[in-house]
């Protein structure tokens, strides 16, 4: 196998089901490679580095073929495909979001992913600063929604996961709190993460017609 950059991130995002990402180190990375961790500094000079190259690829597989909208395609039903897009491919991997969070990606996949977004919002009526307000918005609720979304999972936890609905329950005074309590016996019912990332980008799109100050659908 080749070692470059590519190959350390498929090796590096393969390990993270195994280690999570603060289990994650150059040597664990190196192993998986079967070389010796300094040859991995000629490609990736550190973990910051190690984690921009991972997120380059996880973004590269979730956006890389990603096309403009149809023609009758709904400007508001292309972002929410997108996210969704992105949304699967941080949820491949174990703190997949982390990973892409706070991370630079200096990759043409990333501008033209840019360039389709700021196009479709000008198509739909809105302006170049209104557009471009639109690309991180989107982006920033996607990643947050997935952290939360995977923290919840439990894993770093040693005594179990804390976010059990019966555990949430039995910490809740229902007394002082009884709307808290009331959410927490159906925090169960609650859990349909694809439904309420749905409706919280929903929630976006009415914001984002609503804050324009037109007619613009």
């Amino acid at each position: 196998m080749k070692l470059d950059a590519d190959a350390i991130a498929e090796a590096a995002l393969g390990l993270l089901d195994e280690v999570g990402l603060d289990g994650l180190t150059m040597r664990k990375v190196a192993a998986v490679l079967n070389v010796q961790a300094p040859a991995l500094y000629w490609h990736v000079k550190n973990k910051r580095e190690l984690l921009d190259v991972m997120a380059r690829a996880l973004f590269v597989a979730a956006m890389a073929d990603v096309e403009a909208p149809r023609r009758d395609e709904d400007w508001r039903e292309w972002m929410c495909a997108i996210a969704a897009r992105l949304r699967r491919a941080m949820l491949r991997y174990r703190d997949g979001a982390r990973v892409l969070a706070g991370t630079y990606v200096n990759e043409e996949v990333v501008w033209r992913s840019i360039e389709l977004t700021l196009r479709t919002m000008e198509d739909a009526g809105f302006t170049t600063e209104q557009a471009a307000r639109v690309f991180p918005i989107t982006l920033h609720y996607t990643i947050g929604f997935v952290i939360e979304e995977q923290t919840r999972g439990g894993e770093e936890y040693p005594d179990g996961n804390p976010y059990v609905p019966e555990r949430i329950a039995a910490r809740v005074d229902g007394v002082r709190f009884p709307r808290a309590a009331r959410l927490s016996t159906n925090l169960s019912t609650l859990a349909d993460f694809d439904g309420e990332f749905d409706y919280g980008l929903r929630v976006i799109m009415a914001g984002i017609v609503a804050t324009r100050g037109d007619d613009v659908e």
